[in-house]
């Protein structure tokens, strides 16, 4: 399939999901819990890994890029693996970058279910190994309280009633 049919088709996943008002639990990002790697395809050869941060860290604090790069020559093949600190932001990323464009061309930004390293790490220790196959961030915190649409309604009418309180003080 084509990358940009993929960024349209998810684009269009993620519209039907706002409109549906699907809950986090069961939205198809939740298929991805697990990890906090994504992939980004599409890139500017020119970009480095310290360009790929600087945009990619809006959502979170990334732990872990692989820019895949020719044995050979040394230059960028166009995509990347990066790895959030907190998999939450895998979803932020996911769903705003995909289908930007960086330096005219349209990126194409997924989950990835189950990140490999590159093969050419057997030479590596066990500690760098280890960073490399779980990213180095702490795993993602439970939620205090059990999600469901119910709980968000008080907490949207909570910051309606600090909204009119502020009005009112300005009177």
């Amino acid at each position: 399939m084509n990358s940009l049919t993929k960024v349209k088709l998810i684009n269009e996943l993620n519209e039907r999901e706002v409109e549906l008002g699907v809950a986090e639990k069961v939205s198809w990002h939740a298929e991805y819990k697990d990890s906090a790697w994504v992939f980004v395809g599409g890139l500017p050869y020119e970009l480095t890994e310290g360009d790929i941060i600087c945009v990619f860290s809006q959502y979170g604090e990334i732990v872990n890029i692989n820019l895949v790069r020719d044995k050979k020559t040394g230059k960028s093949k166009g995509f990347c693996f990066l790895c959030y600190e907190d998999q939450r932001s895998t979803i932020l990323a996911v769903d705003n970058f995909n289908g930007i464009k960086i330096r005219g061309r349209t990126i194409r930004v997924d989950h990835v279910a189950n990140y490999r390293p590159p093969q050419d790490s057997r030479h590596v220790g066990d500690v760098v190994r280890s960073i490399q196959e779980k990213g180095c961030g702490v795993k993602t915190p439970s939620p205090a309280f059990p999600e469901s649409s119910e709980d968000e309604r008080p907490l949207r009418k909570h910051k309606k009633a600090k909204k009119r309180e502020k009005n009112e003080g300005k009177l």
